[in-house]
């Protein structure tokens, strides 16, 4: 028997990058690999797409560190930017580029002592208002950075979406004005689309295009398949039945004894629980595939267990695989069981957890 295993196929995360390739054809690509490459292994997706993208996008300082230090030279754009002044030294000298989105980041460029400029990137709040300067600023930071020696020239600009997985939603093109107008005279690279706006804005494809979710085979839009969109999932999430139990109608199962069987049947015990990083919070009914055909979740989940309805013809034996997600059982459909989304499933996996790559 082996533990929860994720099955990683790195010629699917190829492939996937090449749907993307095909959609955003006049545009360069950051591929996104931030959140430990969204639980697929950073190294070993930076190492795989190294030669396929044209760049990296990161979250953190330590993941750009992380992929240097493994000898890779592709170029790596901070989505968040710097945290620290401090921490601009290392951009210089690992050749990262960064976002600035705040007066703060800003301060910190005019101020700093670099040996050489920075590329970068100014962040525009088109209206997620999350992170960005706001367009009414854009203007003074416009003429701060472009007179900042810290600076290359010329400098970037860049925005998010806030409901691009919304296709009949208007707020987007509301934002690809607001940042158009922003923006407009400027010379710089432009990039707007992540993985929804690369499958379905194409007006947002622009200079750089950063798909993330995609990347992995997972799309980003619940109305509309990862297969209608030509990607093939990259993991597959298994683990082993350890043990079978009889029991009769009436009787109970797991912790607080949620789930009463309506008719004697047989119960599987599955080696893995939120202690791997499946959720806490699955309800009975979510599904998983065992032995060609797909069976209930019954129970409350375990740190280091689950249990499923077998059913009371049942043929399986301790050491069956027991598939979470994959190809016959697209993450996005377990999460909407969960009610919650393919991103968090995928990053939530915990570092016991064995990944294979094939």
């Amino acid at each position: 028997m082996k533990a929860a295993t994720a099955y990683i196929q790195l010629n699917n995360l190829v492939h996937n990058l090449g749907i993307v390739r095909t959609k955003t054809a006049n545009s360069r690509v950051w591929a996104t690999i931030k959140a430990n490459g969204y639980g697929h292994g950073l190294l070993t997706v930076a190492n795989t797409l190294a030669f396929h993208a044209d760049g990296f996008g990161v979250a953190r300082l330590e993941e750009a560190l992380a992929i240097r230090a493994d000898s890779i030279e592709t170029p790596i754009l901070l989505l968040e930017g710097f945290y620290a002044a401090k921490d601009l030294s290392l951009l210089v000298k690992h050749q990262l580029q960064t976002a600035v989105h705040c007066i703060e980041q800003l301060e910190a460029l005019e101020q700093a002592i670099l040996v050489r400029p920075l590329r970068v990137w100014l962040k525009i709040d088109s209206g997620m208002h999350r992170i960005g300067v706001r367009p009414e600023n854009v203007n003074m930071f416009i003429k701060r950075l472009n007179a900042c020696p810290n600076v290359a020239k010329p400098l970037h600009f860049m925005s998010h979406f806030s409901c691009a997985d919304e296709l009949e939603n208007s707020v987007t093109q509301k934002q690809m004005i607001v940042f158009f107008d922003a923006i407009a005279g400027q010379k710089g690279y432009r990039s707007l689309a992540a993985s929804s706006g690369c499958f379905f804005w194409p007006k947002s494809h622009l200079d750089w295009v950063r798909p993330g979710i995609c990347l992995y085979g997972i799309s980003s839009v619940s109305s509309i398949t990862s297969k209608i969109l030509g990607l093939k999932p990259v993991m597959t999430m298994t683990s082993s039945l350890i043990a079978i139990k009889k029991i009769k109608k009436r009787e109970s199962v797991g912790y607080g004894g949620r789930w009463i069987a309506e008719n004697d049947t047989s119960i599987g015990v599955v080696a893995i629980g939120y202690g791997d990083g499946y959720p806490y919070v699955a309800p009975d009914g979510t599904p998983v595939i065992i032995n060609g055909r797909r069976v209930p979740l019954v129970g409350r989940i375990s740190m280091d267990m689950l249990t499923i309805d077998l059913g009371s013809y049942s043929q399986d034996c301790v050491g069956d695989e027991v598939i979470l997600w994959g190809e016959n059982l697209p993450v996005e459909e377990v999460a909407a069981h969960i009610g919650t989304i393919g991103y968090e499933l995928v990053t939530s996996i915990t570092s016991r957890v064995n990944l294979v790559y094939t």
